[in-house]
């Protein structure tokens, strides 16, 4: 696949988080997906597979959203099979706090699939609103 299908499958991603599909979010996905959140935050470190990324980081994380984060992409750059991507996302915990983060993430895109992601992002508010 080239560089403009490798972004296409990122946008896609990333339109059906904003959506709250998930569904379409784990298609998008390797099922060896090794996704990575920097930081020490409770959502922190490397999720290996599907079921782990599921289970520990977006089951978690999105049960505490009333829908998806929506994504406003600043810039999308993409060379071979990296697709970066600087972002604010946008959200609104169950409890009514606004989760509005800035993100940059990195893609690694192969066959179609997202083999890996490294998301960079404001920890501190991430504590903040979803705790330590």
């Amino acid at each position: 696949m080239g560089i403009s299908e490798n972004k296409q499958v990122v946008h896609t991603f990333l339109d059906a988080g904003a959506r709250g599909d998930l569904q379409t979010c784990y298609d998008q996905l390797a099922d060896d997906i090794a996704w990575t959140n920097i930081g020490r935050t409770k959502y922190s470190g490397t999720f290996t597979g599907k079921p782990d990324l599921i289970g520990k980081l977006v089951g978690p994380l999105f049960g505490q959203l009333t829908a998806g984060i929506a994504s406003t992409i600043h810039n999308v750059i993409a060379e071979g099979d990296l697709v970066v991507v600087q972002s604010i996302g946008q959200a609104m915990t169950t409890t009514g706090r606004p989760y509005n983060n800035t993100y940059c993430q990195v893609f690694t895109v192969r066959d179609g699939k997202i083999r890996t992601v490294t998301e960079y992002m404001d920890t501190a508010l991430v504590d903040e609103i979803f705790g330590v």
